[in-house]
């Protein structure tokens, strides 16, 4: 299992490989998806047994993909 950053973590034997909370099957995009929906924190936490830390832990997983971004934007 390899840690992507602190709290999510990617192994093939875990949802296919796709990141999840670490020490869970949570995938990490459910955490962003209910949150972009505006599902409070606390409400996301007791939906899946999670603690603010491990949201955090997508938020902060969340964050680093889109630094790692780079769109191609044409003038005009």
């Amino acid at each position: 299992m390899a840690e992507i950053v602190p709290g999510v973590t990617a192994s093939a034997e875990v949802s296919f490989g796709k990141p999840v909370i670490a020490d869970t099957r949570v995938p990490f995009a459910v955490i962003l998806d209910h949150l972009g929906a505006g599902m409070p924190q606390d409400e996301v936490c007791r939906e899946y047994d999670l603690t603010a830390e491990q949201v955090r832990a997508a938020l902060r997983y969340a964050a680093w993909l889109a630094g790692q971004e780079s769109l191609r934007v044409r003038a005009g």
